[in-house]
């Protein structure tokens, strides 16, 4: 492996790497970086999670110098939010001793503090297309002095439709700069967009000979899996050995939230990014999975691009994707920075047909997964999950129907004795409505059935002393009727 002091990067760059244990270069880094330094257009080439953020933004920090001058002259274009604050943190921190500011620019947040920084000088701009353009219809952004440029996960792009953004905002940046585009996988729209825009590429495509379309280091494991299980064998896979954080990937919003509550419920620090979230509370769960705080990431496909964790040991697909692009995507959240990772998706009865292709399209094995449930002993023995796991951690909370019933006499003795007291006045009434009643009666037995547990109590100690009520007159009751609405208004404002 070869040191990034060896590809020609500055030494207080290099300082800060080292300080974060980032010392030798992955190989799409070495290749890309000698290059760029030179000012080559680069069309960068690798499988996800080997360090292309690195291979454009270091050269990208260089050459903009020590001290830039103040005003936008980098910008790096990405397809998500989560991607746009994941590469500015990088950034940020290889430029950490430089008088460089990096600013994220995206939607979802106010856009006071965003014009402010751009105002104030910042030189390298983060940000994703559609709050970019805002900008700068608005005239607060201008692109007319950029020297670099770059577009990262380039086919992400073209899925999300940004296609048309992207060459508005090639437009308006001056015809000669350095341009990058670094992707996974390169489709003709994009090789087409880098004809247009970019200056005799060089193309630099990281692959390992020994290798098919995915990644060596990741297993993967598929299973047939019934609906109304899934919750207990995900449950039961969080609980294999060696495990360190996981994300699973939903369908849809509400499955996500849904699962969310129910391993939050069986005891798990889970978390949680989907689009009925507003960008605050994606950003605090994705900070929380970051740190460690929760160690189980729940998310739709908004989040695919945007998780660069090293750790994480374990992806699980709830369903199978839509294509073989989103899996892809979706398990090179797991097995980055060299690591390795499992990558388990459950697949359901109706979906043999779409699995086919997905399978044969990334090479996998195209055998019919085998039908799979909580208590199957392979899926123990697959995932090294311990003997008689069970899919609820030892002290987590109960609810509904896991509530174990409880003992006669158990809970505080009010509440006992308070509820034999309902009982026993329950029966009082019904044997008194047995007989024929007066007006009197009536309104005593709705005396009872409105007091409380305390009153019936004493009334079936003592007898009860029955009082004719004094009817009142129809303006009187109206006048009390709306005191009553009144107090209840009032209560419930407070």
């Amino acid at each position: 492996m070869v040191t990034f002091s060896e590809l020609g990067i500055d030494s207080d760059i290099v300082e800060v790497l080292s300080e974060n244990g980032i010392t030798e270069a992955f190989p799409i880094q070495a290749e890309t970086i000698p290059i760029a330094l030179r000012g080559q257009d680069i069309i960068g080439q690798a499988k996800t999670g080997t360090g292309k953020t690195l291979g454009f933004g270091l050269p990208l920090l260089q050459r903009l110098g020590a001290n830039p001058e103040p005003g936008v002259q980098a910008l790096v274009v990405t397809p998500t939010r989560e991607l746009a604050v994941q590469v500015h943190e990088d950034l940020k921190l290889a430029a950490s001793k430089r008088g460089t500011t990096v600013v994220p620019i995206y939607g979802g947040k106010a856009y006071e503090e965003q014009i402010d920084r751009i105002k104030d000088g910042a030189q390298v701009i983060v940000g994703t297309p559609g709050r970019l353009l805002d900008l700068m219809n608005q005239r607060i952004l201008t692109l007319k002095n950029v020297k670099e440029i770059v577009l990262d996960e380039a086919d992400r792009m073209l899925d999300l439709g940004f296609l048309p953004d992207i060459e508005r905002i090639f437009q308006a940046v001056p015809a000669v700069r350095h341009t990058m585009l670094f992707s996974a996988t390169m489709p003709g729209p994009i090789l087409n967009l880098a004809r247009r825009f970019m200056s005799n590429p060089v193309h630099i495509r990281i692959t390992d000979p020994n290798e098919g379309v995915l990644q060596s280091n990741i297993k993967h494991l598929v299973y047939r899996a019934h609906p109304l299980d899934k919750d207990e064998m995900i449950a039961r896979i969080l609980q294999a050995e060696g495990r360190e954080k996981v994300v699973i990937f939903m369908r849809t919003k509400r499955a996500a939230a849904k699962l969310l509550e129910e391993l939050k419920d069986r005891g798990f620090k889970a978390a949680a990014v989907h689009g009925d979230m507003d960008q605050s509370q994606r950003e605090r769960s994705m900070t929380q999975f970051r740190e460690g705080k929760k160690d189980v990431l729940i998310a739709t496909d908004v989040a695919a691009r945007g998780i660069d964790v090293d750790d994480v040991s374990h992806v699980i697909n709830h369903s199978i994707p839509e294509d073989e692009k989103t899996y892809l995507h979706r398990v090179g959240r797991t097995g980055r920075a060299g690591r390795t990772g499992i990558a388990v998706t459950f697949m359901d009865w109706e979906d043999q047909t779409r699995w086919t292709l997905i399978a044969k399209a990334l090479e996998l094995p195209d055998s019919e997964p085998v039908e799979t449930y909580s208590s199957s002993p392979h899926l123990f023995a697959d995932l090294g999950i311990p003997e008689g796991t069970k899919g609820r951690l030892p002290g987590a909370t109960t609810r509904g129907k896991d509530a174990p019933p409880k003992e006669a006499g158990e809970g505080s003795g009010e509440r006992s004795n308070g509820s034999r007291s309902r009982s026993r006045s329950r029966s009082r009434r019904r044997s008194e409505s047995a007989q024929p009643a007066s007006p009197e009666t009536q309104d005593g037995n709705e005396s009872t059935a409105n007091g409380d547990s305390a009153e019936a109590a004493d009334a079936e100690r003592a007898p009860r002393k029955r009082r004719r009520r004094r009817r009142v007159s129809g303006s009187s009751q109206g006048s009390a009727q709306r005191d009553s609405a009144a107090s209840e208004a009032s209560a419930s404002e407070e």
